[in-house]
């Protein structure tokens, strides 16, 4: 009998001493997910910090010297400047037109004969605050003055088969890219006037194009996000980089610096340009 009540009061402690140790193990499993969790949630929250973006510097010259739209963000700029020709969304109704026997009988609309036609001119990257192109052409003496001053050599004469815009001064990135100076010293020493600081000066839009980006095929590259000098112009996301179009002045610093063995930035000038309205 007494040997019996041992054996039961031993499994009775062993089944405690059991219950104390599995409560142990859930408490330390417990303990070491949270750990883990906060582990993971470190990266996260330094990422967030270090790679937050910073207000644009706004400064008494600025304000001074008439460059109002630097306090303005960016995608609050009226549309001064066509980045590129967008297609226009019909909203009337399709009319088909009459036919006969699959030919149309429609009466042919009569020619304009006052317009005058307008031919273009050669696409080029112009310097920061270039006017309407014609009106930039009939103003630009070919002096070389923003040639001069720009102490970044990016400023370059349009060689000869470029037709009417030769001589003109015109902006390579594939050479040599604007960085875009804080106090636009090209501006500056246009006595023309064909190049000034009263629009946005965005010259072009960049896009990535993504089949020859490094970034986008496995491959660490934040090249262009790094020197871009624009601040917001291209975000990285998952270590792929996007270019803001609302940001995105056109300076060519993404293409010039890009590693890909084809390079990965497409370029486009801009369309159109506000003109003066006086000329």
């Amino acid at each position: 009998m007494t040997q019996r009540r041992k054996s039961r009061g031993d499994a009775e402690n062993e089944w405690e001493s059991g219950n104390a140790k599995l409560v142990f193990m859930n408490r330390f499993f417990f303990a070491l997910k949270r750990l883990l969790s906060a582990a993971l949630r470190l990266p996260v929250s330094a990422s967030k910090l270090l790679f937050a973006r910073s207000k644009p510097n706004q400064s008494r010259r600025d304000l001074l010297q008439g460059r109002l739209w630097k306090f303005i963000p960016s995608n609050k700029f009226a549309p001064l400047v066509m980045r590129y020709p967008k297609p226009e969304v019909e909203t009337s109704p399709e009319v088909k037109p009459r036919s006969i026997g699959g030919i149309n009988i429609d009466p042919v609309p009569p020619t304009n004969l006052g317009g005058k036609a307008v031919s273009r001119t050669i696409p080029v990257f112009r310097p920061p605050g270039a006017i309407d192109e014609y009106q930039f052409l009939a103003g630009c003496t070919r002096c070389g003055d923003c040639i001069t001053a720009c102490p970044y050599d990016a400023i370059v004469k349009a060689p000869e088969r470029t037709g009417s815009v030769a001589g003109t001064p015109i902006i390579e990135a594939d050479t040599s890219a604007c960085m875009m100076c804080e106090d636009f010293p090209c501006i500056a020493s246009c006595e023309p006037g064909v190049l000034v600081d009263s629009i946005p000066p965005i010259m072009g839009t960049a896009k990535v194009t993504e089949h020859l980006c490094l970034a986008h095929h496995s491959t660490i590259c934040t090249v262009c996000s790094e020197r871009c000098p624009v601040e917001g112009a291209i975000t990285v996301t998952d270590g792929k980089p996007t270019v803001n179009e609302d940001t995105c002045t056109g300076c060519g610093v993404c293409r010039y610096v890009c590693p890909a063995p084809e390079n990965a930035i497409l370029l486009m000038p801009a369309f159109s340009r506000p003109g003066l309205p006086n000329a």
